[in-house]
């Protein structure tokens, strides 16, 4: 497998993100002029961020504060929450498309479960994260509302849904992702990490890097989403933060699923699961498949050692048009992001830049074994020797 230094080298001009760990609450209104008091007007409640409670992140730039809707607001934006403008749905709650009245800016409106898995704890770290943290590979926060007990967050309308729905859930009607579109959505996906990595201090671990977290705009570039379970990374001394383990069955780092100590290479062994669905076209975890084949890390494992398997691990549906090289190379990226130990995981940093070596080498070709579907086992032994 080829040396992940051959072909990375680091850079240097990364700018750092204050996080200035002051006085001030989750509470306060931070350098981004968010008052996140007013998110919670019930019964004085006191529920903060454990994490952003002594703490707030400034940035370099002069960001706009993201604004404070009604709640009538927006079910008007939405024509009152109708299941034709439902787009999406999980244990938070659902996810409409709207227009607010203040123009013609499309919106995506989350509208939180009073029974959902998201809390209160969660809202606020959403807001003061993506109020206070800004990149072109992060999705945009507009505002959030707080009337009485409901809890909605509007963010930036991105027409072309997730990464997930593109990889599994393809439309009749539309072209399957081609090779240099995945290696443009890996790039982006890696930037916005790099961003929360690199360039916040602390920096800020993601927690929750999966498929159904990209969205992509019309030109298929990808923005990470929902940043409820982000967390502030270790600092000084510290190597890592412990907490209760959360995320997603299937892109956890298996140190973290089993000792609660999160550290950025959990990040980046989810990652590497994210890569390895843009190169086989399988879910991280899916009961409908046999067993061996379920879970997408497991099965792959016995194919990283051997580079003759490697196109039998691609996506079928690529009908063989991705250039050979920049397949091995990728996969060697993806292994080297799902080390068991963490140590040995890359930075960021490192695969920012091998990743966008590869794409701009990601001229289309066609294998050879076009059409071949990947084997339904992995290669035995015999087959590796």
């Amino acid at each position: 497998m080829s040396c992940f230094s051959c072909f990375v080298s680091r850079r240097k001009d990364v700018r750092r993100v204050e996080v200035d760990n002051g006085t001030r609450s989750a509470t306060s209104s931070g350098t981004g002029g968010v008052n996140v008091a007013a998110t919670d007007k019930e019964s004085g409640r006191k529920r903060e961020s454990s994490e952003a409670k002594g703490k707030s992140v400034s940035s370099s730039k002069s960001n706009k504060a993201a604004a404070s809707f009604g709640f009538r607001e927006l079910a008007a934006a939405t024509r009152g929450f109708k299941e034709v403008n439902l787009i999406g749905e999980g244990g938070f709650g659902r996810v409409y498309k709207g227009r607010l009245s203040t123009g013609e800016q499309l919106v995506a409106v989350k509208q939180l479960s009073h029974d959902g898995r998201q809390g209160f704890q969660e809202f606020v770290t959403e807001v003061l994260m993506l109020s206070l943290l800004h990149h072109s590979n992060l999705v945009k926060l507009i505002g959030y509302c707080t009337d009485g007990d409901q809890r909605l967050l509007v963010y930036e309308y991105m027409p072309m849904g997730s990464l997930e729905d593109h990889l599994f859930d393809p439309n009749q009607d539309k072209e399957p992702l081609s090779w240099s579109v995945r290696m443009k959505i890996a790039v982006g996906a890696a930037r916005g990490l790099e961003y929360l990595h690199c360039k916040a201090d602390p920096p800020v671990i993601y927690r929750d890097l999966k498929s159904a977290n990209i969205l992509l705009d019309d030109d298929f570039s990808p923005k990470l989403s929902d940043f409820g379970l982000a967390k502030l990374g270790p600092v000084g001394d510290n190597t890592h933060v412990s907490t209760r383990v959360m995320g997603t069955y299937g892109y956890c780092a298996p140190e973290y699923a089993m000792s609660g100590k999160l550290t950025l290479k959990s990040d980046i062994y989810s990652f590497g699961v994210v890569l390895l669905e843009l190169i086989t076209g399988r879910r991280a975890i899916d009961t409908s498949r046999r067993p061996g084949e379920q879970n997408l890390v497991s099965w792959s494992r016995p194919f990283f050692s051997d580079r003759r398997m490697f196109v039998h691990m691609v996506d079928p549906l690529l009908q063989g048009n991705f250039p050979l090289r920049c397949l091995h190379q990728a996969i060697a990226i993806t292994a080297m992001c799902l080390q068991e130990q963490p140590k040995f995981r890359p930075l960021i940093g490192d695969i920012v830049v091998a990743l966008e070596y590869l794409a701009s080498q990601s001229i289309p070709e066609v294998h050879k074994q076009v059409g071949r579907s990947p084997p339904l086992q992995p290669p035995s032994e015999m087959d590796r020797n």
